[in-house]
């Protein structure tokens, strides 16, 4: 019995040798290669950013219609927003044919405010008509649509956090798969298939661009401020009998889940 035994348990010390060796070989060879693409992307992510100072803060303001005095109205009292709260910088285009060329709402002028670089944080308002295909820009008689506006945002803004507000009919459209990056925050005044309301030619401003403005001055986040302009246009609709809600829509990118709103 012990004959048999032992070159039994020769072999198996001769096995567990060769296994601790062919072991100790790949270690050594992994530790001289680069890190695997994943530990490389994670690098490259940009931190999670709470706040930007007012003052590194780029606006643009777009007014894509003319045809109701809501849209400037809004754009303009935005602008009384942001410059109390410390941002200078900012862009405002209008659909008014009176209108200087370069201060025009249209896709060449809002490209080039956006590859004008510049600031550690993006902001771009958009109040317009809307269709699913996009927001309407009257100065250009066509519609922006999701990918382009994707793309000048790739461009001028780039990896900094970005917050982008569409006041449109069917506005939830924007909320594509490309436009929800991790350092975006998106807010829409409707989804996709609602329209949305106040953009007559007597009302002052759209539920949406109000709701907003009124509860611009209260809202740390950007999350907040959507959740608060959602409830007070349901609120809104409510009391002016609006049978089918325009149920405005958020997405809010890991990278900036806490981010303020610019403050002095």
């Amino acid at each position: 019995m012990g004959s048999v035994e032992h070159p039994r348990m020769f072999g198996r010390l001769i096995v567990l040798a060769l296994f601790i060796a062919i072991a100790t070989s790949c270690t050594s060879d992994v530790t001289g290669v680069s890190p695997p693409t994943v530990s490389s992307k994670a690098v490259a992510v940009r931190p999670a950013a709470d706040a930007v100072p007012a003052g590194r803060w780029r606006a643009i303001l777009i007014a894509g219609d003319n045809n109701s005095p809501a849209f400037d109205n809004g754009v303009q009292s935005l602008r009384e927003k942001l410059l109390n709260h410390g941002v200078s910088d900012i862009a405002v285009y209008t659909s008014n044919w009176h209108a200087e060329p370069g201060q025009r709402a249209t896709a060449a002028n809002i490209a080039a405010a956006l590859r004008s670089g510049g600031g550690d944080a993006c902001f771009a308002f958009i109040t317009s008509h809307g269709e699913q295909g996009g927001f309407f820009l009257r100065s250009d008689r066509r519609l922006f649509d999701p990918g382009s506006l994707d793309r000048v945002l790739n461009t001028g803004c780039g990896a900094v956090p970005t917050v982008v507000v569409v006041s449109a009919c069917h506005s939830g459209t924007f909320l594509t798969s490309a436009m929800r990056k991790p350092n975006r925050v998106i807010l829409t005044a409707a989804a996709a298939d609602r329209t949305s309301f106040g953009c007559g030619a007597g009302d002052r401003y759209t539920y949406y661009d109000q709701c907003l403005l009124q509860q611009f001055d209260n809202a740390a986040t950007w999350r907040d401020l959507a959740l608060a302009t959602r409830s007070c246009v349901e609120n809104l609709e409510r009391r002016m009998g609006v049978r089918k809600s325009s149920q405005p829509q958020m997405f809010v990118g890991a990278q900036v889940e806490s981010l303020r709103l610019p403050m002095r």
